[in-house]
């Protein structure tokens, strides 16, 4: 079975990450995570990868001050090194140019903490409850230049309770997350696989 060789970009605990990987140890997973990448040199999940013998590689992104598509062009050094075919986002706390989204348009995706279209950006657990929503939950999406813009692949839902507070919907979005992501990754590589030369 042809797998893709994805790498899953990271900036903090890497809990999304984390339930990726345990899903690629299933022979019928179409994606091979074969590197970990972090613009936070102690982000937690760095030693999770290496636990599971994934590369695992930290680019600091703060030497290059405000020049993100520097940074991202280093990044993509190593992306080609590693023979990157895929590109998943999971908690990578970086607003992305639009050059960096050029390179890997229709091979890189998102996992958002709102049922998009909805609340695109930060805070959407306490936009949601102010709104006065039933329920909230979480997008995987196709990357684009407009922020949580692009086609969403798959969406779980959680119900919002009458005393939630944005910390305690989060807590209960996050475990609809690991059940989402390595489900929509599975989707999406399968089309990325469909539309390959």
């Amino acid at each position: 079975m042809t797998r893709l060789r994805a790498a899953i970009l990271i900036s903090g605990r890497g809990t999304n990450m984390s339930a990726i990987i345990e899903a690629s140890q299933q022979p019928d997973y179409p994606v091979d995570p074969v590197l970990v990448l972090s613009n936070r040199p102690d982000a937690d999940g760095l030693a999770y990868a290496t636990k599971f013998g994934v590369t695992a590689i930290a680019i600091d992104h703060k030497p290059f001050g405000k020049d993100r598509e520097e940074f991202e062009r280093a990044m993509q050094n190593v992306l080609t090194e590693q023979k990157v075919e895929m590109v998943i986002l999971a908690g990578f706390m970086r607003i992305l140019t639009s050059w960096f989204v050029r390179q890997w348009e229709g091979r890189m995706i998102n996992i958002h903490p709102s049922l998009l279209p909805k609340y695109p950006g930060l805070h959407t657990h306490q936009r949601a409850i102010e709104a006065g929503d039933g329920e909230a939950g979480c997008s995987v999406h196709w990357v684009t230049e407009g922020v949580d813009e692009g086609d969403v692949i798959a969406q779980a839902r959680v119900p919002i309770l009458p005393d939630d507070t944005a910390e305690t919907l989060a807590n209960r979005v996050l475990p609809a997350e690991h059940e989402l992501y390595p489900k929509a990754v599975k989707l999406a590589a399968s089309q990325i696989l469909k539309c390959r030369p």
